[in-house]
């Protein structure tokens, strides 16, 4: 842990102290350090209300104005569950029995003033090294005690916390204008997706305007593939547990999978990932050397039973849509086609005004048995993807255990216009799966040699990166993206063949136009299209009739344009294009 780590986790124990305060009969989860600040498990004799939090807050100020000194102690693991026994603190106990079930004879406690709690550390030395205005309790929610739905729900306060009252000030400004840019919110406003009580959590249906997105985001990642030589390939959206079983994912992800059993008690189940599907397609036929690599697209849907508490908008859902990629190809090609997914990826994220930086995500050789494969197989892997990484010359960092469990990965990291960082692209090393299913081409020499996979998604999945770049534009689409590009306002009723005779013209040139026919005053209409955030209003009266013409007003612009109509058509024409 860094400095301001220790701080956050010892605000955890600020908190739960604070609430033991407020509910001396609170039993306590956990209260770990996290990303923005810290946040703190409790089973509780009531339901907390946003009214609790402020006077939680300054409970803990008081503490912090007390500077208590944190205090160490080690003590036998069997000692320390009849401690917490006398304290009468059930969910301590469960975890100190953890602790001695993974092979711990000692376990540590902190203390600061009466309070103490199990816990590894590390902590700052007393209360009074906090800034007491660089935290804030924000918010309340529910939470499964050790994250399984099998579990009592707990009730989870979270805070923020930074080194300053300044930092903390940034902070808070942020998430104002990410509360302005929610998703959520614009998804609705914009007309792009829904979400039905009758359909199920986590299955967003598209709008007309919101499959446009879709399509075409669908269709600049293909046209980005296709240039370096993918296929397209289609598969089914259930398979047999065979499948899953013989490329190990059934093992690691039975509990998230939707499950079917037929009339016939076979069991099949909906696809959670695609890539043992395109195993079988490569499968079909014995390949040359010459013929490596095979690229295969498929933009398709998978299926997982994510928990309801932890489904959010589009940023986490049931039904995920990937724009993903595989390819087979010699060991000796794998180099050079990450390079090609790198410079995909680069060109996508740069039309989107993305900074990226490069996650090396690698395997925990703490917890081998998570993974697949041999330990010189992630060496020599994991060295590859450095080796990669370095050429590009790229703003990288490690991510220790942050590989999927057949390989390691690039996960692109993008920073958001208000500085929030999301993964967003990922490529993956997979040498385990053409190991499970046999997966070869025949050498130069006439032998079978060992492929290897190449897993790539763009977007990794269109729902997820729509949440990210919703917020980062706030709902303003650069033209070629807009649902709507182009909304037509007659001044009057008698100018309505006019905006007609222009939107036919738009339309016959593949430009998204509408026209608005009501009987609204112009400034209604102006302020209905900019609530819709529409790229090009165009104004049409008298004056725009008389001389064949168009007034044109541009989204977040005061200043307006006139064109000669053609001169507009043509203009527009080419705006609508797809940046590659």
């Amino acid at each position: 842990m860094n400095s301001l780590e220790h701080k956050r986790h010892s605000l955890a124990h600020i908190l739960a102290q604070a609430v033991l305060q407020m509910f001396p009969e609170a039993k306590l989860g956990i209260g770990p350090a996290i990303e923005n600040g810290f946040y703190y498990d409790f089973d509780l004799p009531r339901t907390l209300i946003p009214e609790d939090l402020p006077l939680l807050e300054e409970k803990m100020r008081k503490i912090v104005e007390e500077d208590q000194k944190f205090v160490r102690k080690e003590e036998p693991v069997e000692q320390a569950i009849e401690y917490l026994k006398t304290i009468d603190q059930p969910y301590k106990i469960e975890l100190a029995h953890d602790f001695k079930e993974q092979g711990s004879d000692i376990v540590s406690f902190y203390s600061n003033g009466h309070f103490h709690d199990l816990c590894r550390g590390g902590h700052v030395d007393s209360t009074g090294e906090i800034d007491q205005k660089s935290f804030k309790l924000v918010s309340i929610a529910g939470a499964y005690w050790k994250g399984s739905e099998k579990n009592k729900m707990l009730q989870r306060i979270y805070g923020w916390a930074f080194e300053n009252e300044t930092e903390l000030k940034e902070y808070v400004n942020m998430m104002e204008e990410a509360k302005k840019r929610d998703h959520k919110k614009l998804g609705t406003e914009l007309d792009l997706f829904v979400f039905s009580d009758l359909v199920g959590s986590g299955l967003p249906l598209w709008t007309p305007k919101g499959t446009v997105l879709r399509n075409l985001l669908s269709e600049f990642v293909w046209r980005l593939r296709k240039k370096r030589g993918y296929l397209r390939v289609e598969i089914p959206h259930i398979t047999k547990r065979d499948l899953y079983e013989k490329s190990g994912h059934w093992e690691k992800y039975q509990d998230d999978l939707f499950k079917i059993i037929t009339r016939e008690q076979h069991e099949f189940a909906m696809k959670p990932m695609n890539c043992p599907h395109h195993t079988q397609i490569f499968s079909r036929k014995l390949w040359s050397y010459r013929e490596m690599p095979q690229r295969y697209e498929n933009t398709t849907m998978v299926y997982r039973d994510e928990q309801s508490g932890e489904l959010a908008g589009l940023s986490r859902v049931r039904t995920i849509t990937q724009d993903d990629a595989h390819v087979f190809c010699r060991m000796s090609q794998m180099k050079e086609e990450f390079l090609k997914i790198w410079d995909i990826i680069h060109e996508f994220y740069g039309a989107f005004g993305f900074k990226l930086r490069v996650r090396l995500s690698l395997h925990d050789p703490a917890h081998p048995e998570k993974y697949l494969g041999e330990a010189t197989q992630w060496e020599f892997a994991e060295n590859m993807l450095r080796e990669i990484a370095a050429e590009k010359q790229a703003d990288a960092f490690n991510g220790i255990g942050e590989s999927a469990f057949y390989g390691p990965k690039l996960d692109f990291m993008g920073k958001d216009s208000i500085g929030r960082e999301h993964q967003v692209a990922t490529i993956q090393l997979d040498w385990n799966m053409p190991e499970r299913f046999n997966l070869s081409c025949i050498n130069e020499k006439g032998e079978s040699e060992r492929i290897v996979m190449v897993h790539a998604a763009i977007m990794g999945s269109i729902e997820r990166f729509l949440s990210v770049y919703i917020e980062h534009v706030g709902g303003v689409f650069p033209f070629w993206l807009a649902p709507v590009q182009v909304r037509i306002l007659p001044v009057s009723d008698k100018f309505n063949d006019y905006a007609k005779k222009i939107e036919d013209l738009l339309r016959s040139n593949d430009v998204r136009v509408e026209v608005d026919l009501d009987n609204d005053t112009l400034g209604k209409k102006i302020r209905n299209a900019e609530m819709m955030k529409i790229p090009q209003i165009v104004v049409v009266g008298e004056k725009e009739v008389e001389g064949e013409s168009v007034t044109v007003r541009y989204y977040g612009q005061k200043e307006q344009k006139s064109f000669a109509l053609p001169e507009y058509i043509n203009a527009v024409k080419e705006e609508t294009k797809l940046p590659v």
